[in-house]
């Protein structure tokens, strides 16, 4: 992890502990007014993050966290997901693309559609895994990869 991966973005005080993980769903209704929401809202959402770091800086006033919220770092964790064949390339940047397929029940479906990532959005391969090929209803040469998002 290089230390251009870190992000500042403000948490409930009650949730802002090292190596807690979460998925930012995004903002409420209550965060439009705040001054401070571009900070709490900077994340990627569906993206999955580890807190590394807390900030020194105390608690600041929120309207959604009773007691309050501080300033912490993380990073973006990497995602499994299916991916072509021929694109899973360790290393390789790839926009992403989703499996042209609906069958919801099929057990590669979460993998084919992992949350987190939209049509476009750019990410490099970290780790290539098994091919999932036999298992893919509709007959996709697929392997399973781990991807991080890059800006």
């Amino acid at each position: 992890m290089e230390e251009s991966d870190t992000i500042i973005t403000l948490i409930g005080t009650k949730l802002a502990k090292k190596d807690t993980e979460f998925v930012f769903k995004g903002g409420a209704k209550e965060c439009e007014p705040c001054r401070l929401n571009k900070t709490c809202l900077g994340l990627n959402i569906g993206g999955k993050y580890r807190i590394t770091g807390i900030r020194n800086g105390g608690k600041l006033d929120c309207f959604v966290h009773d007691s309050g919220v501080c300033a912490v770092e993380v990073i973006e964790l990497p995602v499994e997901i299916s991916i072509e064949s021929r694109k899973a390339i360790k290393g390789s940047t790839v926009a992403y693309e989703p499996v042209p397929c609906n069958i919801s029940g099929c057990d590669n479906f979460v993998m084919c559609r992992p949350s987190g990532l939209r049509r476009g959005d750019k990410f490099t391969v970290v780790k290539v895994g098994e091919d999932i090929s036999g298992s893919c209803e509709k007959g996709y040469s697929l392997k399973v990869a781990e991807v991080k998002r890059t800006t």
